[in-house]
């Protein structure tokens, strides 16, 4: 299998990779497809666009703005075009118009608030954040449809092509490229066995598909996009949108210890950094998937920690991302990074494995090591719920993710100082998580049904 690294970190906006950009996405194609049709056959005059939301988009796309992201995937807007715009000025334009404007001659109706659907029936069998996208005629005949589902990450996938593959990802197979791991097992002979690390292993598969030049360019525009998400959230204040009325808290603690460094510790700074991210990411500012957006300051904290606070260069930077990208294709190609089908231990869990993965590299770690520092994080996150309170990504998400980078930091120490010698394996932590996300109660997969979401009671 092969997962670029550059399409595990995605720059978009928040609040949701899953439940923002994947719906953008999906779109974005469904327009695409559209203009396709139109072109190549006589249409009807009226034309409409419906979007219909199934299972955890249904439940909690409200509060992680799935209908905003739709309207402006069908305005043909992407989330890495949107990263540096003013989106809530956008949508206030958008969400007055009733027409899509495909071409000079060809338009659509479309109203955001009438044509995206929220079902709340059974949730479509193939995964729980399905979208069925139909054009009609005025008759309601449908012209055209697609159903698309959103899998964490930022990344979609068809009906049609769903039930192809293990976990649907837009992948390569094996023999394309030179150290073809399907499993950390694997990972570990082909490192022995070559001599090369895991970062020399994932940029040689990589090199197959893009110049070195066109990489490190990659690898260093996802850092400046972490780093000036996680610089902006140090210095934001006021309150989040969504209606919890939640304060701001990094850029106060921030300051803090800038005030008074000597008290300061790792996890205050580690804290400050994640929850940084995860603020601007709640205010539906530019992310990074890392690998998703509810994830997102993990590996921006332990990342900033490391170059601010320990002096790490940027060629450490990028073997950090590469190696979390290795590790992070093998649990998205294993189980999932999705907080709908597996709980948050799929994205907090997932990149607090690959943070702590890519320390361990960076601090000279061996491959059993690395392996070590990521299932160790892993490990401590098996069974973690996602229950956003107010269908939110705030409460638990913005702290837990500080939490997260805690114990990948934690994980990597611990992994370095002993000799990659360990009972529970990288992979049977990956198979644990997968089957523990199948025996979860859907009330704690990203529907807000159960848990902290329902636990908040009114005065």
């Amino acid at each position: 299998m092969f997962i670029s690294v550059l399409d595990l970190f995605k720059i978009g906006i928040g609040p949701s990779s899953s439940h923002t950009m994947g719906p953008m996405v999906a779109a974005k194609d469904f327009r695409d497809r559209i203009q396709a049709f139109v072109s190549s056959r006589q249409t009807p005059s009226f034309m409409q666009v419906r979007c219909t939301l199934r299972g955890s988009l249904a439940f909690t796309g409200k509060g992680h703005a799935t209908d905003r992201a739709v309207a402006l995937g069908m305005h043909a807007y992407t989330p890495q075009g949107l990263a540096k715009q003013n989106v809530n000025e956008l949508i206030q334009t958008l969400w007055q118009q009733n027409t899509l404007q495909l071409n000079e001659s060809v338009s659509l109706h479309f109203n955001p608030a009438e044509d995206i659907i929220f079902d709340r029936g059974e949730p479509l069998p193939q995964h729980p954040n399905g979208m069925i996208f139909q054009l009609l005629d005025e008759t309601g005949k449908t012209l055209l449809t697609e159903t698309y589902f959103s899998i964490g990450g930022g990344f979609i996938t068809t009906l049609s092509e769903i039930g192809q593959i293990v976990a649907p990802i837009k992948m390569e197979v094996t023999s394309s490229c030179g150290f073809p791991f399907d499993s950390a097992n694997q990972m570990m002979k082909m490192s022995a066995d070559s001599g090369l690390s895991i970062a020399a292993m994932k940029r040689s598969n990589e090199l197959e598909r893009i110049s070195e030049t066109q990489l490190n360019d990659g690898l260093d525009a996802v850092w400046h996009a972490m780093r000036t998400c996680l610089e902006n959230g140090l210095v934001a204040e006021g309150r989040l949108p969504g209606g919890l009325n939640i304060k701001r808290r990094a850029c106060a603690l921030y300051q803090q210890l800038q005030d008074n460094p000597q008290k300061a510790n790792l996890n205050d700074w580690l804290c400050a950094y994640a929850m940084a991210v995860n603020e601007e990411n709640a205010a539906g500012h530019m992310v990074v998937t890392a690998p998703t957006n509810g994830a997102a300051g993990v590996i921006p904290a332990v990342i900033y920690y490391a170059v601010k606070h320990e002096g790490a260069a940027l060629e450490q930077v990028r073997d950090f991302l590469l190696v979390a990208g290795a590790i992070g294709g093998l649990i998205k190609h294993n189980s999932s990074i999705s907080g709908a089908e597996v709980g948050c231990q799929g994205e907090v869990g997932s990149a607090s494995a690959m943070a702590a993965g890519g320390l361990c590299a960076i601090k000279g770690g061996t491959t059993e090591q690395i392996e070590n520092a990521a299932e160790i994080a892993l490990e401590h996150h098996l069974g973690m719920t996602c229950d956003p309170v107010g269908s939110l990504v705030q409460v638990p998400c913005i702290e837990r993710n500080g939490f997260g980078a805690i114990k990948a930091y934690t994980a990597a120490s611990l992994a370095i100082r002993g000799d990659g010698q360990h009972f529970m394996s990288l992979d049977n932590c990956i198979a644990a998580m997968k089957q523990t996300g199948l025996e979860m109660s859907v009330k704690y997969k990203e529907t807000s049904l159960g848990g902290l979401a329902v636990s908040v009671t009114e005065c």
